[in-house]
């Protein structure tokens, strides 16, 4: 199993997801996240005055797969949230040693 978490635009969140669902992923999980790679953050005017934004809005997405369907995730991904400009996110991709659905006790692929 793998765990591929994805920092992406916020745009462009209800596009993966939609292309993820029609993919055939049963669940994500969703967070607000804040950073900044090579885009450095940006600057913006308040009331007339220039301040800089160090960390960039953005969004992870989590998602758990069998390691077969991994690839097919990240390709969707990629394909959905990619703009070819600066700030489009990175993928992340780990080893799950397991998955446990809490109700019911079922482990690994079951619990998918």
């Amino acid at each position: 199993m793998k765990k591929i978490e994805a920092v992406i635009r916020h745009f462009k969140l209800e596009d993966v997801k939609n292309a993820l669902s029609e993919q055939g992923v049963a669940g994500m999980t969703i967070t607000e996240v804040r950073g900044f790679g090579r885009q450095k953050g940006h600057t913006e005017t308040y009331r007339g005055t220039e301040y800089a934004v160090d960390f960039v809005p953005k969004v992870k997405l989590e998602v758990a797969v069998d390691s077969d369907r991994a690839q097919m995730v990240i390709d969707t991904i990629i394909k959905t949230a990619q703009t070819g400009q600066i700030g489009d996110g990175k993928i992340f991709v780990s080893d799950l040693a397991d998955t446990i659905r809490i109700r019911t006790g079922e482990t690994g692929g079951e619990a998918l």
